[in-house]
């Protein structure tokens, strides 16, 4: 058993309304902590600070962050909600990069800046590798996605400069409850249309949602945990095991396969960077560090997450 870390007191987080930060925000409330939001409404509450990076506006009232120990920023565009126009690549990349800058660039300028920044990053940094087994020493993969997550944790530099702790999750495909791949899903194959996409044989990483909520908690009671970490479960599967565990679960037959070409037809580039491309990834930094996954197999996620729903 890793032994016990004194918790941080009150806690930075953008990006709460979403499926992961829902379960973040909840999971450190559990634990008495107090937690500060980055909005783009307007605040309702003193727990609320307004910000709109898009925009090119910073942190309204940053002076409210001094004394904030650590911060946990998700933020992005969806990856798999729109075909990639030059619009929308241009979108995906200013939702990651420039909010993760404008928030680095206020945590570094504050007084006591807090001792821990934990990031959202993805998976896609290692871009298409075949079969080849990757942890957070590969180097990065090539592509538009592979770029993106390479500008986009450059973007925590200022933060790093001004020693704060910067823990990257390379996060691979959250399967939960709370929405995700799961809400797309588990319709179709309840309804006997799911199946492999394209060959099948590309490999899938993937994280249970409460093995990601608790990966993100413990980065920030870890204190010699720094740099990427893989959040993605040590069991990695290809997508006809992929498919065919959620078709087990949901007791329907997975067997309509979608044709790469068809996926092209209908996705574009994202089709082969993100619907085609063959990621096997292990979380050795977070093995290494003691984490205990709850659900390290896929048949134990799927179960977790279809119980709840």
């Amino acid at each position: 058993m890793m032994e016990q870390r004194s918790q941080p007191a009150r806690v930075l987080l953008s990006g709460a309304s979403g499926m992961l930060g829902r379960g973040i925000a909840a999971a450190l409330t559990g634990r008495g902590i107090a937690t500060m939001r980055l909005v783009r409404r307007s605040p309702r509450n003193r727990a609320e600070l307004l910000w709109n990076p898009a925009a090119g506006g910073g942190i309204q009232d940053a002076v409210w962050l001094e004394g904030i120990s650590a911060a946990i920023h998700l933020s992005g565009a969806s990856i798999a909600g729109h075909r990639w126009t030059a619009a929308y690549k241009r979108e995906m990349a200013e939702s990651r990069i420039d909010s993760t800058r404008v928030l680095a660039e206020a945590l570094a300028r504050l007084k006591t800046p807090p001792a821990t920044l934990v990031v959202a990053s993805a998976i896609g940094y290692y871009g298409e590798r075949g079969d080849e087994v990757l942890d957070e020493n590969s180097a990065p993969g090539s592509g538009y996605f592979p770029e993106l997550c390479q500008a986009w944790e450059a973007a925590t530099q200022p933060a790093a400069e001004a020693g704060i702790r910067v823990v990257p999750m390379r996060l691979g495909m959250v399967i939960g409850p709370g929405g995700g791949a799961m809400a797309r899903l588990a319709p179709l194959f309840r309804l006997g249309l799911g199946g492999p996409l394209g060959n099948g044989r590309q490999w899938m990483s993937w994280i249970a949602e409460a093995d990601a909520v608790a990966a993100a908690l413990f980065a920030l009671d870890c204190p010699t945990l720094h740099g990427p970490v893989n959040a993605v479960a040590p069991e990695p599967v290809t997508n006809a095991q992929f498919t065919r565990a959620l078709g087990r679960a949901v007791h329907r037959p997975a067997i309509l396969p979608a044709p790469a070409f068809a996926l092209r037809l209908a996705f574009g580039q994202m089709a082969d960077e993100a619907l085609l491309a063959s990621t096997r990834v292990m979380p050795q930094r977070l093995l290494s560090a003691g984490f205990d996954f709850q659900y390290p197999t896929l048949d134990r996620a799927f179960a977790a997450a279809l119980a709840e729903r």
